[in-house]
């Protein structure tokens, strides 16, 4: 099974960037879907963003549209979230999963926008 590590969060000021970083071990990731979600204090995750084995098709969370892009390297067993634009209610643990459905899952990492 697959195990992931989330890097990348923090504290910035709205309108500000992050790029989040999700390096898979015990196995490739190459032949799976990846995606992110997160999860916002009080409230259930939620499904941010979701891309292709083959890097070809990208889906996001309407909340996030125009604002986030999801990329991977394969080569890197990494996937990344690239956020420009952020906003205090993007604050949350932002995790990283793979497969579709997501049958693995990261430990999360914080994402705090102050405003």
């Amino acid at each position: 099974q697959v195990q992931l590590a989330e890097s990348g969060g923090g504290l910035v000021q709205a309108g500000g960037s992050l790029r989040l970083s999700c390096a898979a071990s015990g196995r490739t990731i190459m032949s799976y879907t990846m995606g992110w979600f997160r999860q916002a204090p009080g409230k259930g995750r939620e499904f941010v963003s979701r891309i292709t084995s083959n890097s070809n098709y990208a889906t996001y969370a309407d909340s996030v549209k125009g604002r986030f892009s999801i990329s991977r390297d394969n080569a890197k067993n990494t996937v990344y979230l690239q956020m420009n634009d952020l906003k205090p209610e993007d604050t949350a643990v932002y995790y990283c999963a793979s497969g579709f459905p997501a049958t693995s899952w990261g430990q999360g990492t914080q994402v705090t926008v102050a405003s």
